[in-house]
């Protein structure tokens, strides 16, 4: 999984998502060059569904199902 910032440029390719105890760890690495590992933890999961409405939770779930857009000014 890749995460592109506001240039189309990627940001962060996730690898691998992994369960540790109670936390998911997100392995990858940053601007294709620098390894990460990072951890979230339940709480913090718990702030990030506040986030979501449910119309943008909605989305997110159909987003698998969605065809990707060719992106801006090309």
């Amino acid at each position: 999984m890749k995460i592109f910032g506001p240039d189309n440029q990627e940001l962060i390719a996730i690898s691998a998502i992994e369960r540790d105890g109670a936390e998911l760890v997100l392995r990858g690495k940053i601007f294709g060059t620098l390894p990460m590992s990072a951890r979230i933890r339940p709480e913090e999961v718990r702030r990030g569904l506040k986030l979501f409405g449910w119309r943008t939770a909605a989305f997110a779930l159909s987003l698998p199902w969605r065809r990707a857009r060719p992106p801006k000014g090309r």
